[in-house]
């Protein structure tokens, strides 16, 4: 006897037996019951959602020789041939391979007529978003209003393809995709029935890998019942999908709290040599991160039976828990960049560097670098000209950091000794010239060129801006300059922007005297080269002879200076 895979044997064949789906299995339970019968249905969804499945349900409802409910019987020739898919009277068309307006035209000839055998014709049109323009529009009219005795069913993963005006016509339901729990569930009643041995975590794995798909969860349990030949475990399973066991992974987390480096890579290597997947490495190493994050911040949660609960538990109090959404996001970034790297075992090996080259860290940590101090002399006084008080200083916020920070080699002393001083010698300038160091565009640049430093310290500069203009100074703009100046200096540097209203009157007074905005010396600068530029053009001796003997003039606004 032929084998018949498993998507196809368990295809459910009554409303009772479909999983998931309530939403849209009551709407058309009760509108079968009440004989409130709509003419076109669109089914959308993902692969193996059960779109196809409810449709033929549908067709068995509505030709079923017991007469029209939401119950067929299964068991008169009109259940059997429609299960079989050979019911003349229920037409299935893959519009994938039929899309032309010919096709169509068609398929319509033949709607007038009445069934041949059946109450209804059902046409049942999958994958409809590929279907043309022209043939669209061939099926309006038809799609609107059928004869009585016809039903449309369409079904399609791409909705968002479909013209508005097919839309409009048709019932629209929307199948969600399966949890894992609801597949896992159902693989474990199938293979009951079958009578064939299967480990819990082997199903977890594969309603996992099944992405929210019914059949492909059917396919995976066909190829991992193959694989393990006729029992399904999960060692056979996990090398099967590429996967990790959940051993594996908590060993590795383990590693990576702990700091362990060689130990992190030495594991890496040992799966590379099992040809693992990374990219699904990558995606267990986020769903256990995930899991200790819910542990930490959930004290009533509870998930005992997931494979490498209690393990997780335990790791759960020995990491901190901004560190775990470090890690969490590390983990993402690298899954989704996986594809750009050389090859995908260095691009795991690069992610796993970052997750153990930087944490979290605190003020007062032993390990945060003694750049967090002033490293130059400028570091802790105003800026020129200004007469401000150093304004108070604040302890620094928790900023990411390397784990191990190395101190410079003897050799290197001249060169840091170097660099610091021509840092010293740059923020001695004033911050009129600094802004020219800067690589700041457009509103950021606005900012800088009108706000006027009062004080430095302990990595804050501290800056004033006019009343009138504070709207410039939020927190995207400040966040900018704190980054440019930063990166001028060599070390982290906070910013901090006020409005004149909110210092006090005498500092106000001595910051107004002392010290312009760069914005302030640019127009005063430009007003100062137009004044020489008309003076220049009104003492020149030509022009005077040309007033003189012509009766000519200046034209207002012509003159510019030279830049």
């Amino acid at each position: 006897m032929t084998y018949q895979v498993l998507a196809r044997k368990w295809r459910p064949k009554n409303f009772s037996e479909m999983v998931g789906q309530s939403h849209v299995v009551q709407a058309l339970v009760n509108g079968l019951d009440q004989d409130r019968l709509h003419h076109a249905f669109l089914l959308t969804g993902t692969r193996g959602v059960g779109k196809t499945t409810l449709a033929r349900i549908f067709a068995k409802c509505l030709n079923c020789e017991s007469g029209v409910s939401s119950t067929p019987c299964g068991e008169c020739g009109s259940c059997v041939d429609i299960d079989a898919g050979c019911f003349v009277d229920m037409l299935e068309i893959d519009a994938a391979s039929r899309t032309k307006v010919d096709d169509t035209r068609e398929m319509l000839e033949n709607v007038q007529y009445a069934p041949t055998r059946g109450r209804f014709k059902v046409y049942i049109i999958d994958e409809v978003h590929m279907l043309s323009t022209a043939s669209f529009n061939a099926l309006l009219k038809t799609l609107e209003e059928p004869p009585p005795h016809v039903k449309f069913i369409l079904a399609t993963t791409d909705p968002q393809k479909i013209p508005v005006t097919v839309l409009s016509r048709c019932l629209r339901f929307n199948l969600t995709r399966l949890s894992a729990p609801e597949i896992q569930q159902y693989l474990l009643k199938l293979l009951e029935t079958e009578s064939i041995e299967a480990e819990d975590g082997a199903l977890l794995e594969i309603a996992r890998a099944a992405d929210g798909s019914m059949r492909d969860g059917l396919s995976l349990l066909d190829q991992a019942i193959g694989f393990g030949g006729g029992k399904v475990i999960t060692a056979d399973v996990n090398d099967m999908l590429g996967s990790l066991a959940h051993d594996t992974v908590v060993n590795m987390l383990a590693l990576l709290f702990a700091g362990d480096a060689p130990g992190l890579m030495t594991a890496l290597d040992e799966q590379a040599g099992y040809s693992v997947d990374f990219n699904r490495l990558l995606q267990q190493f986020s769903e256990s991160l995930h899991r200790i994050a819910l542990i930490q911040q959930l004290p009533d949660y509870h998930d005992e039976n997931r494979p490498g609960w209690d393990a997780l538990k335990q790791l759960s109090s020995q990491v901190d828990a901004d560190a775990v959404q470090l890690y969490y996001q590390i983990a993402i970034h690298g899954r989704r960049d996986l594809g750009l790297a050389p090859d995908p075992q260095s691009g795991a090996e690069m992610t796993f560097l970052r997750l153990l080259a930087f944490r979290p860290v605190e003020p007062g940590d032993a390990n945060i670098p003694p750049a967090k101090k002033p490293t130059n002399p400028a570091a802790a006084k105003p800026y020129p000209g200004s007469t401000e008080p150093a304004a108070e200083t604040r302890a620094d916020a928790p900023r990411l950091n390397q784990a191990q920070v190395s101190e410079p080699k003897p050799e290197a002393s001249i060169a840091l000794a170097a660099s610091a001083s021509s840092v010293a010698d740059t923020l001695d300038k004033p911050w009129n010239q600094l802004i020219d160091l800067l690589d700041l565009r457009g509103v950021n640049l606005e900012l800088a060129r009108n706000i006027q430093g009062i004080s430095r310290a302990e990595g804050i500069w501290h800056f004033v801006i006019a009343d009138e203009l504070e709207y410039i100074a939020s927190k995207q703009t400040t966040d900018a300059l704190a980054a440019a100046i930063s990166r001028l200096v060599g070390a982290k540097t906070g910013v901090k922007v006020k409005q004149q209203s909110e210092i006090g009157s005498q500092a106000r007074e001595q910051k107004i005297e002392g010290l312009q905005t760069p914005a302030e010396a640019i127009a005063r600068q430009a007003t100062e080269k137009m004044s020489e530029a008309e003076k220049a053009i009104g003492d020149d001796p030509t022009v005077l002879s040309l007033q003189e003997e012509m009766g000519a003039s200046v034209i207002a606004g012509s003159i510019k200076p030279l830049q």
